[in-house]
């Protein structure tokens, strides 16, 4: 039986690939932050799913969890890492608090780079392991490929997260672990709930109240028009089991606009965007 671990698997994509990999016969190593999220997990999953029990900003807890997950392999090799786990801090550059950019950058790139290095050696780096090299999957977003004003915190981290999966990618071909980067528009997930309970009265007094504003109205039809996290799933599962996945693989329901956005001209892009969220300059 094929084994994965998967960092945060409480809710939203993280649950959906486990539940997948394990009805597709995988074992799933899963990282919750609560004790009661693992009870809850291990009724729901049964006896192939196993709780790791971790923050990702917790360097030694993730380090004992992969002495944990040897002891579990008896000298197999893993055959996954899914960096699933991440947040969303929002605010303008200009007003958000450098520890609020510390958090974003400490969740969404720190810690799968602490993870990666934690598992490597049970993906392959260790040659006294048994079995085939593993792979790695990154959870990024098409956020990592297009600066979302009011939201440039977690850009930054998706776009860090990107380069740092392609430095990973050509680092771990020495090994055969191949590093697969999932880009993710909008998804139905707990995210958008908890982004409309973020309250905003900090910003009262800020410039770009109006504007954040308007997202918050914005957040319903994102949530109506997301991809189901099954869908996500499906694409992690294709990135561990086909003989040659994509490198980098987008995933959304406005591919069309994603393309635009992307190719026309930076500046027009401004102007759109700033059109849409009121923050051309008043004359």
């Amino acid at each position: 039986m094929p084994s994965v671990v998967v960092t945060g698997v409480s809710t939203g994509i993280g649950h959906a690939i486990t539940k997948l990999l394990l009805d597709k016969g995988f074992r799933v190593f899963g990282s919750v932050r609560k004790a009661a999220d693992a009870e809850r997990l291990i009724g729901e999953f049964g006896s192939n799913f196993k709780p790791l029990i971790f923050d990702v900003t917790d360097e030694p807890a993730i380090r004992a969890a992969a002495d944990e997950v040897r002891a579990a392999l008896g000298g197999e090799r893993l055959a996954g890492l899914v960096n699933n786990a991440g947040i969303a801090v929002s605010g303008a550059v200009t007003d958000l608090p450098a520890d609020e950019f510390r958090r974003q950058f400490e969740v969404n790139v720190i810690g799968p780079i602490v993870a990666t290095q934690a598992f490597a050696p049970l993906l392959g780096t260790d040659p006294a392991l048994r079995g085939g090299p593993g792979r790695i999957v990154m959870m990024s977003s098409i956020a990592g490929k297009f600066g979302n004003p009011l939201m440039a915190a977690y850009s930054a981290s998706k776009y860090a997260l990107n380069g740092l999966s392609d430095g990973l990618r050509r680092e771990m071909m020495l090994f055969g672990i191949d590093v697969v980067t999932i880009m993710p528009g909008a998804v139905k997930t707990p995210i958008w709930a908890k982004a409309e309970q973020e309250d905003l009265s900090r910003y009262a007094s800020s410039p770009f109240y109006p504007a954040l504003q308007k997202i918050r109205a914005m957040l319903p039809k994102m949530d109506a028009s997301g991809l189901p996290p099954e869908t996500i799933a499906q694409h992690v599962y294709d990135a561990l089991t086909a003989p040659k996945p994509k490198a980098h693989d987008v995933v959304t329901p406005g591919a069309l606009q994603f393309w635009v956005s992307t190719k026309l001209p930076p500046r027009l892009v401004d102007r759109i965007v700033a059109s849409r969220l009121g923050l051309k300059p008043k004359t």
